[in-house]
């Protein structure tokens, strides 16, 4: 099918402009002003923002977790996102301990195929490396298209790894051309403060926070990008929180290390205040926990200064009854909270609309990064001739109130229930087809493609 899209104010990391987009088929053909061309279906955007599709590089889409699953599966997680501007994600595939790459892989792959709407890709997790898994990861990279790999400083006798088998693992996945990602906070200093405070029958979510303190991320975060300096192997830390942290970017910057960052939009506009309100803070439990308003305004110089490149969600959704798990034990409430449909929109009106940051900025930190960084560049991240048709028709001027009643995504209640938002997502496009028009999704389970993806090599 050819779209047109008309008159829009297109954004990239790089341009502002009235222009044209023309599609045929899944790709941009064209873009200019006043384009003399036919299309089977004209889409008038003006007075709409125009930019490329987000990208969210970090979300669990039915991910075991604490003996229960995230509540979002690639259905609902995908199609939610289209809802928020989001038109691909990378999720994590989790290695279990004692078992292959490829493995989990299949596990994640019988998830995911025939079930995703919009598109995706994998980042894959290792939990236990040693000579098996050392002899996979050129696999990953060159026949499957996973060239990042995650790791964990934290969820200690679960998903964590010690510095021996991270330091193997950044010199091979440097050698095969790929990145190691990592969880960065200090699990042992974490587990230590979580045994003393129930030790103490202190069991509130208020305690899965002060069982985190900002020390344990800021030492985590240090001790990793010395690690990948080292070992020369390209680094990207998740979901960077606070101060201490971004510092410990900053000195891998001045030591010309290859370290990237992300944060995301709950660390950028929410803080550690909600786990004051008794249980009601469980639903602002994740890890790392909310900060200080200190670490908010670091995090948006961050951006700015372009020591943090992307921001994600980490979306990780749990029913309200799965979040009852932990009633009496903060250490037995599952991590996470649902952001995937919000972060474009909170994003713009926290950050474009309140003068924050630029219009390329938010571009940038929403899709075009997470595509230079992730390998799928320029297919993704960009409206360019050639490129994947992923456009957003945003309308900046559309006020509206977020809360559970009105979500796509499968929880019950929302992180952000009441907030006022300026600027709203009115047409999706992925692939050049219209996936979301107003409250219409528009594409079926299984419209979603698995994007395989560089080397890091070629595009770093």
């Amino acid at each position: 099918m050819s779209v047109l899209i008309k008159n829009g104010r297109v954004i990239t990391a790089g341009n502002d402009c009235i222009a044209d987009i023309y599609i045929e088929g899944e790709v941009i053909k064209a873009i200019g002003q006043n384009l003399q061309v036919k299309a089977e279906k004209e889409i008038d955007a003006a007075g709409m923002l125009v930019f490329p599709g987000g990208i969210d590089p970090h979300v669990h889409l039915a991910m075991p977790f604490m003996g229960t699953f995230s509540s979002d599966d690639y259905e609902t997680g995908t199609r939610a996102a289209l809802y928020g501007g989001t038109t691909t994600v990378i999720d994590f595939v989790l290695q279990t301990q004692g078992d292959s790459l490829k493995a989990a892989l299949t596990d994640w792959q019988s998830r995911a195929t025939g079930t995703a709407v919009g598109d995706y890709s994998f980042h894959m997790a290792v939990t236990d490396f040693n000579e098996n898994t050392k002899a996979e990861i050129k696999q990953m990279i060159e026949e499957e298209g996973i060239s990042s790999f995650k790791t964990f400083m934290a969820y200690k006798g679960a998903l964590m790894i010690d510095d021996r088998q991270m330091f193997g693992l950044m010199s091979e996945v440097k050698k095969q051309g790929g990145m190691v990602t990592t969880h960065a906070t200090n699990g042992d200093v974490i587990d230590f403060l979580v045994a003393k405070h129930r030790a103490e029958g202190k069991l509130s979510p208020l305690y899965h926070y002060l069982s985190q303190p900002e020390v344990t991320e800021a030492e985590a975060s240090n001790r990793f990008a010395q690690m990948a300096g080292y070992t020369g192997c390209p680094a990207y830390i998740v979901h960077l929180t606070c101060e201490g942290a971004l510092n410990a970017v900053r000195d891998a910057g001045r030591r010309n290390y290859q370290v990237f960052a992300e944060t995301c939009i709950q660390y950028l506009i929410l803080d550690a205040s909600l786990y004051e309100n008794d249980f009601e803070g469980a639903k602002w439990v994740m890890s790392p926990p909310l900060r200080e308003k200190k670490d908010q305004a670091a995090l948006w110089a961050g951006i700015n200064q372009g020591l943090l490149q992307i921001v994600a969600t980490d979306h990780c959704p749990f029913m309200w009854e799965q979040k009852l798990m932990g009633k009496n034990d903060f250490s037995k409430i599952p991590n996470g909270h649902p952001a995937i449909e919000n972060r474009i929109e909170l994003l713009y009106s926290e950050g474009v609309a309140k003068g924050k940051i630029s219009l390329n900025k938010f571009v940038e930190v929403s899709s075009t990064n997470a595509a230079k960084i992730f390998g799928m560049f320029p297919r993704k991240g960009t409206i360019a001739v050639g490129s994947d048709a992923d456009i957003v028709i945003f309308d900046p001027n559309g006020k509206h109130t977020l809360s559970a009643a009105t979500h796509h995504m499968n929880v019950d209640y929302s992180g952000y229930e009441g907030w006022e938002v300026s600027g709203k997502v009115k047409t999706v496009l992925l692939r050049g087809k219209v996936a979301i028009d107003g409250d219409e999704c528009l594409v079926e389970k299984g419209n979603g493609q698995f994007i395989k993806r560089s080397k890091v090599s070629n595009i770093v």
